[in-house]
């Protein structure tokens, strides 16, 4: 239903609050000198609690405010519940690795929260032109936080490119957005789904319109043959920026494809679904099959999370409740496996040492077997092994594909995830059964182990008790 002017306010109030406490970090963090910077880490993990209490608070149901243009409802709160936890986490096993580098400013904190508003803003886009704001905000935190270390000419380059590339996905996007808006005559999602139910689905140019939003949207979140930006932005990015482009983001445009795809054109699901397949095949293909030649860690998983994303993809294009469900359920244990796996190579680095290739595993399991064991639980749970919760995310979007007859696709799915496995135990093999190159040392504060070892165990526990967090997704998405 729609609201008074009052009372769209207060269901944007974890955004309003987001972007004042933001605002306070920049002020504050001018008047700090480098060893009082602790207190702009902590007025940001502070303002993400804060948030996340209002977003906690948001009424239940689907609400609508400013004339369509925002909404909240289960999917809403519970992506920005978990977003708020996972940069959190970000800062959490950041810390450390920005001070060792020099790099522990309040720059990276502001931007990460402004980022976080963008995603924020395109959860509860409820237009095409919310969507497309909440995307730029996102999108041009994330330019500046790859070229964060401004001493390193491979950030430079980075994100020079992710730029450039960048900026021709969002005139892609928005090019379709207008050609949509003119066949439509409409931004708004809840309108644009009544017109195409009343047989604008048909119309050749709302499928052209259709196509270059689909483009946008891959490029963002990753999707071959829009890929080519994510090994050399991981790769040259610092660590810690890494770790935050292939988690928090991944959120934010799964909501992005669910509100235009499912909610805005629900009733072209059989154009977009083609797409959408060939999207989903190209990148389970090529993610699994690039990433068995990769030396570099940080590379490896820019593969995979190419390959994640067409699995993603998967539950999306069953185009049911279930298939949905299950691209959110995918969704959450990714970014929970993606931050454990970076933060493994952050745990593993120090100053001078980046311990991003695979080889800096070796012998782990000899010096430090602890952790050896959490790397193991992680890379396995990402390849898909029972019982961890990567095995149960990958059957929910195979069974959501099976149960609409797209049985060949299922067969492709499983087929190349054999192929992934085979990269993912390499790591394992690396680390078990063969010795160090040198001296391995792990100078991580205990606030990182300890966070890190719950991470790890979490996968563990999810997988054995994936029915909580399904239900959970139930009733987020009724």
């Amino acid at each position: 239903m729609n609201l008074t002017l009052a009372n769209s306010l207060s269901l944007a109030a974890p955004e309003m609050l987001l972007l004042l406490a933001t605002s306070v970090v920049l002020v504050v963090d001018l008047f700090l000198s480098d060893r009082q910077r602790h207190l702009t880490y902590l007025l940001s993990i502070a303002s993400l609690a804060a948030t996340a209490v209002l977003v906690a608070g948001l009424p239940e149901g689907r609400h609508v405010g400013f004339n369509g243009m925002f909404v909240v409802d289960g999917v809403a709160r519970f992506i920005k519940l978990i977003a708020c936890g996972t940069v959190a986490a970000v800062f959490l096993y950041s810390r450390d690795y920005l001070i060792q580098r020099g790099l522990f400013r309040g720059e990276y904190f502001v931007l990460a929260l402004f980022a976080t508003l963008g995603l924020f803003v395109m959860v509860s886009a409820g237009s095409l032109l919310t969507m497309y704001m909440g995307i730029e905000v996102l999108a041009l935190s994330q330019y500046a936080l790859v070229a964060f270390d401004r001493d390193s000419p491979v950030a430079a380059e980075s994100a020079m490119k992710y730029f450039v590339l960048g900026a021709i996905a969002s005139g892609a996007l928005l090019y379709g957005i207008s050609i949509l808006y003119g066949v439509t005559g409409t931004f708004d999602l809840a309108a644009l789904a009544e017109r195409v139910n009343a047989g604008a689905g048909s119309n050749i140019g709302l499928l052209f319109g259709l196509a270059f939003v689909l483009a946008g949207i891959a490029f963002k979140f990753g999707a071959v043959p829009f890929h080519m930006w994510i090994p050399d932005v991981y790769h040259g990015a610092p660590t810690s920026v890494t770790m935050f482009l292939s988690a928090a983001p991944k959120l934010a445009y799964f909501a992005l494809t669910l509100r235009v795809l499912a909610e805005g054109l629900g009733g072209a699901v059989g154009a977009w679904q083609d797409m959408l397949i060939v999207l989903s095949v190209l990148s389970i293909g090529v993610g699994n099959v690039v990433a068995v030649a990769q030396t570099n860690l940080k590379r490896m998983l820019a593969y995979s999370t190419i390959s994640n994303v067409g699995f993603i993809l998967l539950g999306l294009i069953a185009g049911t409740q279930f298939g949905y469900r299950a691209a959110l359920f995918y969704t959450v244990t990714y970014v929970l496996m993606a931050l454990g796996s970076f933060a493994m190579i952050i745990l593993m680095s120090r100053k001078g040492f980046e311990a991003d290739r695979i080889e800096d595993f070796r012998g782990l399991a000899q010096s430090n077997p602890w952790f050896a064991w959490m790397m193991l639980f992680l890379m396995v749970s990402t390849a898909g092994v029972p019982p961890f919760v990567g095995f149960f995310s990958k059957l929910y979007v195979i069974q959501a594909v099976l149960d609409v007859g797209l049985s060949w696709l299922a067969i492709v799915a499983v087929l190349f995830s054999v192929v992934g496995a085979f990269y993912y135990l390499r790591i394992v093999k690396v680390m078990f059964f063969e010795p160090a190159a040198g001296e391995i040392t792990v100078t991580a504060g205990p606030a990182l182990k300890f966070l890190l070892s719950l991470n790890a165990l979490a996968v563990l526990v999810l997988g054995l008790f994936n029915s909580s967090l399904v239900e959970t997704i139930a009733r987020a998405m009724p």
